[in-house]
C-alpha cells in the first residue's frame, strides 16, 4: 500500500529520490524510490533510532549479503546498497505483484496447481540459499511476493549463516510465530529444517486462507508450533500428507528443499500457467497503480522545520508493467519462438461456435461471482529484458498493428504475432527497443546495432535498417548517418509515411547518462528510397542527465509532421511542422500530465489533435487554435486520452464513463448508461469496432453497445494496453507477459 512521504521523510538517500512510502517496520522503512534516469526500486532504511546500534547494523548488513546470495531470479535484485551509510539503505527492484496475504485475501485460497507451482519455487530458492549456508528464519506470506514469472522471497531482515547465534539471544525466539519451526520458538538452533516448516506454513496458508496453528496472542501461537497437530482443514486431500511430513515436530523427518519441489510439481510450464487468471489481472493492476502514483508529502506540521522539496516533479508512468520481471520460476524460456508457450487450453472450444465463453471470476472471499466471457486466446511471451530500461526508461512495449500481423517488443527483440491465434510469426534477436522502431504497412525501419554499448565514450555511425514486416528478414534500404552517433542511446525513431523516415540523431559528447551540454540533437527527415536527407532542424536544448526522448508521439497528416514534444521544464506541447521542409508551423501547449503518461497516445484526423487528461478538446490541425472544448459544459472533470472513428471522439470521462462527441462541433452525441463505467480505467484510449466500443474496467474489458450506450459484456483480462487490429477483427491486449485477442465487433 503506497503512503504520502511525511516531513520527517528524507527526500533522497544515495542516488534515489524517494516518491512514497510502502511500509514500515521494526528495523525501518520501506520506501518506493527512483533515480535520476527513471529506474523504480524498492528502498529499505533502518530507523534512525537504532541506526547507531552495531548489533543493528550487522543485521542490516547480513540482510543485503542474503539478499545478493539469492539474487533476482527466486528474490528482488539488489540494485544498490550503503550499510555503512549513517543511515543505512537498501536498494531492490520493485518488484511487481502483490504478498501472497494479499493474493489470497483477493482471490481466495489458490488452486492446487497454484499452491503446487509456488511451493516448487520456494524450495528451490531455499535450496539456494542454503547452499550458501543461509537460512531465512522468517518466511511467511507477506514476505512472498506472487509476480507472473514466479514468486520472490524478501525482507532478510533476519537471516544468518546457518549454526550463527550472535544475533540471537540465548532462549529468544527470533520470527513470525505463526510460521515458526518448534525449535525456532523455543530459542533453539533455526536450520535449514525450520525453514522448510515455515514454508509449508506458508502453502497451508494459500491453499486454505489460514495458517497450520491459527491465530491469536504470540504466546498461543507458540504453544500450538510447539505442542499443537497442525490444522489442515481445506487443504486439497493429496496435499495434505506432503505438507503434514513438513510440518513434523522433529526436523530430521522433515523433507528436504529438493525432495518437496519433486514431490510438489515436475517442474514443467510457465509459472503464469498455473494462476488464476483474477490475480494476473491484480499484478497488472498493481504495476499501473504504482508508474502512475503522484510523488506526494504530507504538509508540515506547524512549528517543523520545512523538508527539501522533492527533485522527482512528474510521475514516471512507464507502461512496462510487467516486462521488468525475469524468466519463469519453474524453467527460464529459452530465446526465440521456442519460449512462447500456451496457457494451458484456453481457446474457446469450437462448441461455443468460435465465441468467447462466460466463465464465473470469483471477486475475493464470501463476495458473489460475475460472469466474465473468456479471451479468444491467451500466450505467455517471453519478458523484456531489464537492461533496456537500465539503459532507456522510455523503451515502452506498445503493440502496434502492422498488415497481417501486430508487431511487439519481447525478449529477444521484435516479434510478429498472428491475432488471430497469438501465434508467434517470427521474432528477431537485437533486442530492439521501440524508441528506436518506426513501422510502414508493411515494413519496419529500426536503429540497428546497438546491441552493445561500450563503457567508455567513442563514435559510431547511426545506421537505419529495413524490415520486412512479413518475414521478419532483413530488407533493403539501409542507411548510414555518419555525423550522427548510434551510440547516443536517445537517438529515436519518430515515424515514417511514404518513405520518409522522420528521426532524431545526435552529435557530440557521448556519455551513457542521457543528455549533456555539448551535445547538438536534431530533428530530421530522410527519403528510405534514395537516402538523401530532405530537411533538417536543430532541436532546443534538452534537460541535462534525462533519458527521457525529444518526442513522445508523432504522425504524419497530409503534409503536416504533428510531434508531441518534451521541452526542458517536462512539460508536453504540441509542435507541428511542415512534412515537406521541416518548417515550424505552430505549437501549443498539450496538457499538464506527466509526459510518460501521454507517451505513445497521439489522436489526430486531417481537420484536428484531440487532446484528454484534463478536459477533453479539439485543436485546429491549420493553427493550433482551439476548435472546442468540454471545459464549459463539464468543468472540473478529466478525461482519459481520446480514439476518433467515423467523425465520432470517444473518450473515458472520471466518475461517468465513456462519452461519444461530434469531432466537427463537440457536441456531446451520448454518455454511458447503467454505471459501469464509473471505475473506468482513464490511462488509455477505448478501441472503437463498428458496433462495440471496448474500454478497461476495474473487473475486466468492457464491451460498451453504441445503439443502447450500456455495458452488454466483459472480458476477462491482464492487458494494460489494448489496440484494434481491423483486418483480423481482434482486440489485441498486452499486459506484462501476457498477450490476448478478443473479438472486434
Amino acid at each position: 500500500m503506497l503512503s504520502p512521504l511525511t516531513h520527517d521523510d528524507p527526500a533522497q538517500l544515495g542516488a534515489y529520490h524517494l516518491i512514497a512510502r510502502l511500509g514500515s517496520g521494526g528495523m525501518g522503512t520501506v520506501y518506493l524510490a527512483r533515480s535520476a534516469g527513471g529506474r523504480t526500486v524498492a528502498l529499505k532504511t533502518m530507523h534512525a533510532g537504532i541506526a547507531s546500534d552495531p548489533a543493528f547494523r550487522t543485521r542490516f548488513r547480513l540482510e543485503t549479503d542474503a539478499a545478493r546470495i539469492i539474487g533476482g531470479h527466486h528474490g528482488a535484485t539488489v540494485v544498490d546498497a550503503d550499510p555503512l551509510a549513517e543511515t543505512p539503505w537498501l536498494a531492490t527492484e520493485y518488484v511487481l505483484g502483490p504478498p501472497l496475504d494479499d493474493a489470497v485475501a483477493l482471490s481466495g485460497p489458490l488452486p492446487e496447481p497454484s499452491v503446487r507451482a509456488l511451493g516448487a519455487a520456494l524450495a528451490g530458492a531455499l535450496a539456494q540459499l542454503h547452499g550458501s549456508d543461509v537460512v531465512h528464519r522468517d518466511l511467511k506470506p507477506s514476505n512472498v511476493m506472487v509476480t507472473a514469472y514466479g514468486p520472490k522471497i524478501i525482507d532478510f531482515g533476519i537471516a544468518r549463516a546457518a549454526g550463527d547465534d550472535r544475533l540471537t539471544r540465548a532462549g529468544a525466539a527470533a520470527g513470525t510465530p505463526a510460521f515458526m519451526s518448534p525449535e525456532q520458538a523455543t530459542g533453539q538452533e533455526h536450520t535449514p529444517a525450520g525453514d522448510v516448516f515455515a514454508l509449508a506454513g506458508v502453502l497451508v496458508f494459500a491453499a486454505s486462507g489460514h495458517g497450520p496453528f491459527g491465530s491469536g496472542q504470540p504466546a498461543d501461537l507458540l504453544y500450538r508450533v510447539r505442542y499443537a497437530e497442525p490444522d489442515l482443514t481445506g487443504v486439497p486431500g493429496d496435499l495434505a500428507p506432503i505438507l503434514l511430513r513438513c510440518l513434523s515436530k522433529d526436523p530430521t523427518q522433515r523433507s528436504r528443499t529438493t525432495e518437496l519441489a519433486s514431490l510438489l510439481h515436475d517442474g514443467q510450464g510457465h509459472f503464469a500457467d498455473h494462476l488464476p487468471d483474477l490475480l494476473l489481472a491484480d499484478i497488472a493492476r498493481r504495476a499501473t497503480a504504482v508508474w502512475q502514483h503522484q510523488p506526494y508529502r504530507l504538509p508540515t506540521p506547524a512549528g517543523a522545520a520545512p523538508t527539501a522539496a522533492d527533485p522527482v516533479t512528474r510521475a514516471l508512468v512507464r507502461r512496462k508493467l510487467l516486462t521488468l520481471g525475469g524468466g519463469s520460476a519453474l524453467g527460464v524460456a529459452a530465446a526465440g519462438l521456442g519460449a512462447w508457450a500456451w496457457l494451458g487450453s484456453r481457446h474457446a472450444s469450437s462448441g461455443s461456435g468460435g465465441k468467447p465463453r462466460p466463465s464465473s471470476a470469483a471477486h475475493g472471499p464470501g463476495k458473489p461471482k460475475s460472469k466474465l466471457r473468456d479471451y479468444l486466446w491467451q500466450v505467455q511471451i517471453p519478458p523484456l529484458d531489464d537492461i533496456d530500461y537500465r539503459i532507456y526508461p522510455a523503451a515502452d512495449p506498445f503493440p502496434v498493428a502492422l498488415g497481417d500481423h501486430v508487431m511487439l517488443v519481447i525478449g529477444t527483440g521484435l516479434a510478429a504475432v498472428d491475432p488471430k491465434t497469438g501465434k508467434g510469426v517470427w521474432t528477431t534477436t537485437d533486442g530492439e527497443g521501440t524508441w528506436r522502431v518506426a513501422t510502414e504497412d508493411k515494413q519496419i525501419f529500426r536503429i540497428a546495432d546497438h546491441g552493445f554499448f561500450p563503457l567508455t565514450g567513442g563514435v559510431k555511425p547511426l545506421v537505419v535498417d529495413s524490415v520486412d514486416a512479413a518475414t521478419g528478414r532483413a530488407a533493403k534500404p539501409r542507411q548510414t548517418f555518419p555525423d550522427f552517433n548510434v551510440l547516443h542511446m536517445e537517438s529515436q525513431l519518430i515515424c515514417c509515411a511514404d518513405d520518409m523516415l522522420y528521426l532524431v540523431g545526435g552529435t557530440g559528447g557521448y556519455v551513457r547518462t542521457g543528455y549533456k551540454s555539448g551535445q547538438s540533437w536534431f530533428l530530421v527527415a530522410v527519403d528510405m528510397r534514395s537516402g538523401a536527407e530532405r530537411w533538417r532542424r536543430r532541436l532546443p536544448p534538452h534537460k541535462i542527465d534525462t533519458r527521457s526522448p525529444h518526442f513522445l508521439a508523432g504522425r504524419v497528416v497530409g503534409n503536416r509532421l504533428v510531434l508531441l514534444q518534451e521541452t526542458a521544464a517536462e512539460r508536453v506541447t504540441l509542435a507541428v511542422h511542415d512534412s515537406r521542409t521541416g518548417k515550424p508551423l505552430w505549437s501549443a501547449p498539450a496538457t499538464n500530465a506527466a509526459p510518460d503518461l501521454v507517451r505513445g497516445l497521439l489522436t489526430v484526423d486531417d481537420r484536428h489533435v484531440y487532446l484528454g487528461f484534463g478536459s477533453l478538446r479539439a485543436l485546429r490541425l491549420t493553427d493550433g487554435k482551439e476548435a472546442w472544448s468540454l471545459a464549459k459544459s463539464h468543468p472540473d472533470t478529466a478525461f482519459g486520452p481520446p480514439a476518433v472513428k467515423d467523425d465520432v471522439v470517444y473518450a473515458v470521462q472520471d466518475k461517468q464513463g465513456l462519452v461519444a462527441v461530434g469531432a466537427a462541433d463537440g457536441r456531446v452525441r451520448w454518455q454511458e448508461k447503467g454505471g459501469e463505467g464509473v471505475k473506468a480505467d482513464r490511462t488509455d484510449p477505448p478501441v472503437i469496432g463498428t458496433k462495440y466500443v471496448y474500454s478497461k474496467g476495474p473487473s475486466g474489458l468492457r464491451q460498451i453497445d453504441i445503439s443502447t450506450h450500456t455495458t452488454t459484456a466483459t472480458y476477462k483480462t491482464s492487458g494494460t494496453r489494448f489496440i484494434a487490429h481491423e483486418r483480423a477483427r481482434i482486440v489485441f491486449a498486452q499486459g506484462g507477459p501476457l498477450i490476448a485477442g478478443y473479438p472486434l465487433e
